[in-house]
């Protein structure tokens, strides 16, 4: 889990908070083979923010699927294993 609180006024964070209130900002699921994620999910359907992942938090591979697509979630994507 983590936390996140704005950082300035013009933060995403700050933006979401303004629009949405507190809440969920988004879900991030642990994954293997992004690039093979991210296509089946646009097979099923769902808009991914980027075609190609984006280094994220720790060097990580990252990748965001458009809430609209979700459920009104955005669902961040990381690349890694678990432990």
């Amino acid at each position: 889990m983590e936390l996140l609180e704005p950082t300035s006024e013009k933060s995403e964070i700050s933006s979401f908070l303004e629009k949405r209130g507190e809440g969920i900002h988004h879900l991030a699921f642990l994954v293997k083979g992004i690039e093979d994620i991210i296509k089946k999910a646009k097979e099923g359907g769902f808009k991914p923010l980027s075609d190609e992942p984006q280094i994220g938090a720790g060097g990580r591979k990252v990748a965001f699927l458009h809430p609209k697509t979700t459920g009104g979630v955005l669902i961040e994507l990381v690349e890694g294993e678990e432990g």
